[in-house]
């Protein structure tokens, strides 16, 4: 009873943080894995792009209006590099002030590592995923936020992966870059967006935002947090594809593009 009591006292006195559950995680409005493109498809100054892209939508007031507008005003953030391995670049942080996202920026543009091989999408949301499973934070929503320049061509099927995502109650959103500067035009789908919207994002409000400019990405970004952040849900949005050379609805066009690249390397 005496025990009972002393624990009313300090809850009352302010001793135990409101945002602390009894199981030990730290209450937040959103766990989000950011999950960025490096795979040997992107040039250096595409990496360089969007590091700064995604620092510069850090600091923007609309996204620390969107921060603030959460019930807690509080989000837990992490920031992955993914090709067909994932490198966790800032672990787990919590973001509440100007400060926290201005730290968390100048981290993203205080190096810039070489790209990495092959592009498995499939296995960057099971590593999402299992970051979010295992972090010491309780989300009100949990969203992972993957952004690539091509289908996926490694590891398992992506529909498996994001129906496994989805079933842990995890939220999957898509950031296609439909720019045209990478490795060589093999490895471009022209319809990438509509690839995302078949293949790779859902659970409730999921949307797709497509780059088609390095200019519109720190824009794009800007855009992306702010829906994933605010305390209400979002819409569902896409941009419809340019072109239907290849069919974007196929969920295995990645690995049938990457066979016929390999038909064509083995050939005499």
């Amino acid at each position: 009873m005496k025990s009972i009591l002393a624990l009313l006292i300090a809850v009352a006195l302010g001793f135990f943080s409101p945002k602390a559950t009894l199981a030990g995680d730290i209450e937040v409005d959103l766990e989000l894995v950011l999950m960025v493109d490096v795979s040997r498809s992107m040039t250096e100054r595409e990496l360089e792009i969007q590091r700064k892209g995604y620092a510069e939508a850090l600091r923007s007031d609309a996204v620390f209006a969107a921060l603030q507008s959460g019930l807690l005003q509080t989000v837990a953030i992490t920031y992955v590099e993914w090709a067909g391995t994932q490198e966790v670049v800032i672990d787990w942080r919590l973001l509440q002030t100007r400060d926290d996202l201005d730290a968390f920026a100048e981290i993203l543009t205080s190096r810039f590592d070489p790209a990495l091989r092959r592009t498995s999408i499939s296995e960057a949301l099971i590593f999402g995923a299992r970051l979010i499973e295992t972090n010491d934070y309780k989300g009100l929503r949990s969203v992972i936020d993957i952004s690539g320049d091509g289908p996926n061509n490694q590891g398992r099927a992506v529909t498996v992966a994001r129906d496994a995502v989805l079933a842990k109650g995890i939220i999957i959103n898509g950031l296609p870059l439909l720019t045209r500067e990478g490795m060589d035009n093999a490895w471009h789908l022209e319809n990438l967006d509509m690839y995302y919207e078949s293949c790779v994002i859902g659970g409730p409000g999921s949307f797709v935002i497509p780059v088609f400019d390095w200019d519109d990405f720190a824009e794009a970004v800007q855009r992306k947090l702010v829906l994933e952040m605010v305390s209400r849900p979002p819409e569902a949005q896409i941009v419809p594809a340019q072109s239907m050379r290849l069919d974007p609805t196929d969920c295995l066009i990645g690995e049938k593009i990457w066979q016929e690249r390999r038909r064509y390397w083995d050939s005499p």
